[in-house]
């Protein structure tokens, strides 16, 4: 009875090890069920925007220069003054200019008096040239003499002739003389800002061969635009009266907000880098932005408000071990634990939301984004490949 018992006594242990492996073995090999990470089906706005750098400027920016050279006598324009339109700026030594107007109004004095005397001289010819007529027809003078007075004549309409055409010679240089004494007065052309002065007083400015910019005025700061280089991959899709919103380094915490006036055709080459310069216009009546600032600016290229939206996760997901459809787009929703693909047509994405255009989804869905399973189905498969354990 004794050996009885103890063999009794060792098979159940034998038996008991025999379940305890087991269920250690089923514990260690069996696979985690999957869950799964949802996103719910939303209504909002998609944008896709592209990003670009630039400048800001004053809307209209007019170069003042000089069409005389000289030496600056005088300025009354400096930094941030504003200036109204015919307003005096600068003034050239107008010394030089003024005795050629002076020269010129001598020379149209002088011609006016010469076509007195040939007026004068053409009178006397006529008067000549009739009483030979007349002595000719009484046959009382020669035909020579009558010839004579007859060329007298009309050299002396033709000499009257030259002095009006002398005159107006004379009378244009005369203009031109006064023309150039009154550019030695450097006016404003424009309502607005000075933003730059470059001459000081006793400088002398050349304007031989190109005209040098002496003041830099800026007509309405209360208008400002950004000019931005979009590259060439970007400027697809970019379209004038598309809305932008842009940042400067001066406020980080404050967006401001325009709209595309320009998109300009011409390209820019920087070192085989081709771009294109986007001009966005805002508005700028605290005078906050100021020429010459740096921008990061957004542009907008497509907009859809209102619609339905999915991550743009739920697009590019695929459970474990499924086939992934080709040919359309798809989400996966869960239903009894499981996800179920549904067909959806995709509108805008702008990278993280997704508009979908159409489908069998409606606000409040959740869609599948990822599987939060993952990890622990690849840490169970490691485990499977270790060597279980045995007695």
């Amino acid at each position: 009875m004794s050996k009885r018992w103890n063999w009794g006594l060792v098979g159940a242990i034998a038996f008991i090890a025999l379940v305890a492996t087991a269920g250690g073995y089923w514990l260690t090999h069996r696979r985690p069920p999957a869950t799964y990470v949802t996103a719910p089906v939303s209504r909002g706005d998609v944008q896709t925007t592209v990003s670009a750098s630039g400048t800001v400027n004053p809307v209209v920016t007019v170069q003042v220069g000089t069409y005389v050279s000289g030496t600056i006598t005088d300025i009354s324009c400096d930094y941030n003054t504003q200036v109204r339109k015919g307003q005096l700026c600068a003034k050239i030594d107008p010394k030089p200019y003024a005795v050629i107007v002076q020269e010129a109004t001598a020379d149209l004095a002088n011609a006016r008096a010469q076509l007195v005397k040939d007026q004068a001289n053409a009178a006397y010819a006529r008067l000549a040239h009739q009483r030979q007529d007349l002595l000719m027809s009484q046959q009382s003078t020669s035909r020579d003499a009558a010839d004579a007075a007859l060329n007298a004549y009309d050299q002396a309409n033709a000499a009257v002739a030259v002095d009006e055409a002398v005159i107006q010679q004379r009378a244009a240089a005369q203009r031109a003389a006064q023309v150039n004494l009154d550019y030695t007065n450097i006016v404003s052309p424009v309502n607005g800002t000075v933003v730059s002065r470059n001459v000081n007083v006793g400088q002398t400015v050349a304007a031989s061969f190109s005209t040098p910019t002496l003041f830099l005025i800026a007509n309405d700061l209360t208008k400002m635009q950004v000019d931005t280089n979009v590259s060439e991959s970007d400027i697809a899709g970019v379209r004038q009266g598309a809305p932008a919103s842009f940042t400067v380094d001066a406020y980080p915490r404050r967006t401001f907000r325009g709209v595309v006036s320009q998109v300009r055709i011409a390209p820019i080459s920087v070192q085989n880098v081709i771009t294109y310069d986007v001009v966005i216009t805002v508005a700028n009546s605290d005078l906050s932005l100021r020429p010459g600032m740096t921008a990061t600016a957004r542009i907008v290229k497509a907009e859809a408000r209102a619609v339905l939206r999915v991550p743009s996760q739920a697009l590019r997901f695929t459970p474990a071990g499924a086939a992934k459809p080709t040919g359309r787009r798809v989400v996966w929703v869960l239903s009894d634990g499981r996800p179920v693909p549904v067909a959806v047509k995709v509108g805008i994405d702008d990278g993280d939301m997704a508009q979908i255009a159409s489908g069998a989804l409606k606000e409040g869905d959740h869609v599948v984004t990822a599987q939060a399973g993952a990890a622990g189905a690849a840490r169970a498969a490691g485990a499977a490949a270790r060597p279980a354990f045995r007695f």
